[in-house]
């Protein structure tokens, strides 16, 4: 794509106006660190005025700014549909002025008023008890973006991109972000946006030099050092530098301008009547290199700082308790000539309100950055149609996760809103059936040798767990749909992720004016029980305590045993919304249980007894005349439902005096209170599954302490023996990973019996057995290679 260069000349009247605008919005950003009254000034700064404590971040604020107050010049010039994505997170006061000033903050917030009062409460409501925090964040109006964590901006503009073909996203990157690993992978995004359907992302480094206590890396490299870098990366990157803000204004609306018109150059070859042209464009970026803090004080006690890094956070400390400082924030303030900007009642400047796109032109009040611009609803097949005869149960092998390839296969034919993101791991976990209906994303060239791929795919598969959860954030918070599965130890990659999207969505539920989004669905195959080959790096459950320990009103973790109850939870998931959902099963051969009716059934439930599993049907509590089984097994997860339900087989064969119940647990929270998670149990309900008083031997897939955590409040939960993933592992056999870990049969039918109420006859003689069969097992994998016969050849008994 040739470069467009044409030059776009901005009027001294325009100019001024947008500069005013700039001075307007960095007035509200200082007043929202410092200020606690008498906002327009109209009287000297007094100690009394001043916040008691000082929290907020200027340093990025006026870039942040500047850039907010020339989209919007843009804006209105092109009519543009345009979200702003602020990766500077903590530069939250600086959106927050923008947005008031555009007049979408009153509206949502009608207390925050355009006038004095409303100017005060905007103020005091900073970084203060009962306010709003520091960054950019749920409640900023026209965010889909948590700057909690830094490096996630790109990808989610990417995501939010996908499949909106009039959409721009600028994406502001600080040049201290630009340092991490996820923001690093994130260039590549160009070469999965396809310019035929999707919208557009304009990247805005923001080089000021600075991260809290330092320089940065791409601040101390020259400006054509940094722009080689992007245009290795595939960009056409225009620089924008200096520190005199009228050519500032000028060379960065002009920059502006050209980008926009090479994204539609580029948009324009690939959806016009003529041959689209091969391989990836070069898009648009911008360089934009201005002081830290900039317009803030230059020197304070003898102290550079504009320019540096002291001007990160705030400038001025002690100004309550120092004159000085307190004149000096006074001058600062005033610096901006507020009497030039609001009317002495506070209101903006009718000439200035004018400046703002109007309606839904307006990035705070864009609805794409509230859960989608006519958001359609995804169509789900019935999930009964890809079922399993199951004519018994754990007699046949099959493996699950391919079923679920084939729903998502129907549920891709079915709209153009729903992408599968997955690490390269697509057939590796068994969804291969999605190439039935579509090919991997991917805009580079294609090689004969290479299989279903595409610019034209729904699959997006690039080697970063950190990208396909970011872009897929993104997709979601803006309406759309989809699924990211993963290898379950590599889902760690990410998981800091996961917890801020569940922290957005927590914060999101008590903002009454966000509406709802679809869920976080993420699928963990390739588990920690089944990368026996793989060895101990890839075996890991860690994801799953990391959901539980999020609030219940967010966090969702499913385990199906087998391959009806996966599709039946999927369906679920994946017609909720404002949930991360986290659904956990591996991909190997596993034997199948239930019918699509019972595990409907089931799953609805969310945890049940397995009466053709259990033997609890002929002893009777003398004293409480009802009857009582001597043990509990209960499990959670595929392989510890399989090695329960042999051990089950040890203790009917060995044992068969002894009384057990059964229990298949495949929503992990209704193991809380109800008082501690909207799925949790009911007291009565515990005790029906668990009994009051009977030892449980559970078999569960993760660490056993995520379930003694979930049973904290229930009644007596000493009685609950977990065997799980103790950190035990190795490159070895499949059934060696559970002896590792103290979760095989043989150890779990031994602990039953030894748990149990009354010991039955032939429990001595189990024990002995089970003490055999590990010792045996010991020496048949170091000689054959390959697990016990007994073992691989198992099925259930009727």
């Amino acid at each position: 794509m040739t470069r467009v260069d044409a030059p776009w000349g901005i009027d001294e009247r325009e100019l001024e106006a947008l500069d005013r605008w700039w001075r307007a919005a960095n007035y509200l950003t200082v007043g929202q660190i410092y200020l606690t009254g008498d906002p327009l000034l109209h009287e000297p700064l007094r100690p009394e005025h001043i916040k008691p404590r000082l929290l907020g971040h200027w340093g990025t604020s006026p870039g942040l700014s500047l850039v907010y107050a020339h989209l919007n010049r843009l804006i209105r010039r092109h009519d543009l549909d345009m979200l702003y994505v602020a990766g500077p997170g903590h530069g939250g006061p600086a959106i927050l002025a923008n947005v008031y000033l555009e007049g979408t903050y009153s509206e949502v917030y009608p207390a925050v008023s355009r006038d004095a009062g409303g100017m005060l409460a905007l103020f005091r409501q900073f970084s203060t008890p009962g306010g709003v925090p520091s960054h950019v964040s749920v409640p900023t109006p026209g965010s889909i973006h948590e700057g909690g964590v830094l490096g996630y901006a790109l990808a989610h503009a990417f995501g939010a991109a996908f499949d909106a073909p009039e959409l721009v996203v600028a994406c502001v990157i600080g040049d201290g972000e630009a340092e991490t690993g996820p923001l690093e992978g994130s260039w590549k995004s160009i070469d999965f946006l396809n310019p035929a359907r999707d919208g557009a992302v304009l990247p805005i480094l923001h080089l000021n030099g600075y991260k809290i206590s330092g320089p940065t890396v791409l601040g101390r490299r020259g400006h054509d050092r940094v722009a080689a870098l992007l245009h290795a990366h595939g960009y056409e990157p225009r620089i924008v530098a200096g520190d005199d803000p009228r050519s500032v204004h000028r060379s960065l609306a002009e920059a502006l301008e050209a980008s926009l018109a090479e994204i539609r150059a580029i948009q324009h070859a690939a959806r016009g009547p003529g041959p689209v042209p091969d391989g990836v464009p070069r898009w648009p970026a911008v360089i934009l290199a201005t002081p830290k803090g900039w317009t803030g004080p230059e020197v304070v006690d003898g102290t550079r700082i504009e320019g540096t890094f002291r001007a990160h956070q705030v400038p001025l400390g002690g100004v309550r308790e120092n004159p000085e400082h307190l004149a000096m924030l006074e001058a600062w303030m005033r610096s901006y000539r507020p009497e030039e900007l609001f009317e002495p009642d506070g209101r903006l400047m009718a000439d200035l309100v004018a400046l703002a796109p109007e309606g839904e032109r307006r990035m705070s009040a864009n609805p794409r950055a509230n859960g989608g611009r006519d958001p359609a609803a995804l169509q789900l097949p019935d999930w009964r149609s890809f079922a399993i005869d199951v004519p018994k149960p754990a007699a046949e092998r099959h493996e699950s996760t391919r079923r679920l390839g084939a729903l998502m296969r129907d549920v891709i034919r079915a709209q153009d809103t729903f992408r599968l993101f997955s690490p390269d791991e697509t057939n590796s976990n068994r969804l291969g059936a999605v190439f039935e209906a579509t090919d991997r994303y991917m805009m580079e060239r294609t090689d004969p040798g290479d299989e279903h791929v595409s610019a034209d795919g729904r699959v997006m598969e690039v080697l970063s767990e950190h990208l396909c959860h970011g872009w897929l954030e993104g997709y979601l918070l803006t309406g759309r749909h989809g699924l990211f599965a993963t290898y379950e130890a590599f889902a760690m990659v990410s998981a800091s992720m996961t917890v801020q999207h569940a922290k957005w969505l927590e914060e999101a539920r008590v903002q009454s004016w966000r509406r709802p989004v679809p869920s976080l669905n993420l699928l963990l195959t390739s588990t920690c029980w089944r990368n026996d080959h793989n060895g101990f790096s890839h075996q890991g459950p860690g994801l799953i305590d990391t959901v539980v320990t999020q609030r219940g009103s967010v966090s969702r973790v499913y385990f199906p045993p087998d391959a009806n109850c996966l599709l039946s939870v999927a369906d679920h998931c994946l017609r909720s919304t404002d949930y991360v959902n986290l659904i956990v099963i591996d991909k190997q051969p596993q034997f199948q249980y239930l019918s699509a009716e019972a595990a409907a059934a089931h799953c609805e439930a969310g945890a049940g007894i397995w009466e053709w599993a259990g033997n609890e049907d002929a002893r009777v509590d003398d004293e409480r005349d009802e009857p009582l089984p001597d043990v509990v097994l209960a499990c959670i997860g595929d392989i510890p439902t399989m090695e329960l339900l042999a051990a089950a087989d040890l203790l009917r064969v060995w044992v068969p005096e002894l009384r057990f119940r059964f229990v298949n647990v495949v929503d992990l929270m209704r193991l809380p209170p109800v008082t501690a998670h909207p799925h949790g149990t009911s007291a009565a309900e515990f005790a029906a599954l668990f009994t009051d008083d009977v030892d449980v031997v559970m078999a569960f897939h993760g660490y056993p302490n995520a379930v003694h955590g979930l049973l904290h409040g229930q009644a007596d939960t000493d009685r609950f023996h977990v065997h799980g993933y103790r950190e035990q592992g190795t490159t070895t056999t499949p059934f060696d990973m559970v002896v590792l870990n103290e979760m095989s049969r043989f150890h779990l039918a031994a602990d039953a019996v030894q748990r149990a109420t009354r010991r039955p006859a032939g429990a001595a003689a189990l024990l002995e057995y089970c003490d055999e069969m590990l010792t045996r097992h010991h020496d048949w994998i170091r000689l054959h290679l390959e697990d016990l016969p007994e073992v691989t050849d198992w099925v259930w008994h009727d």
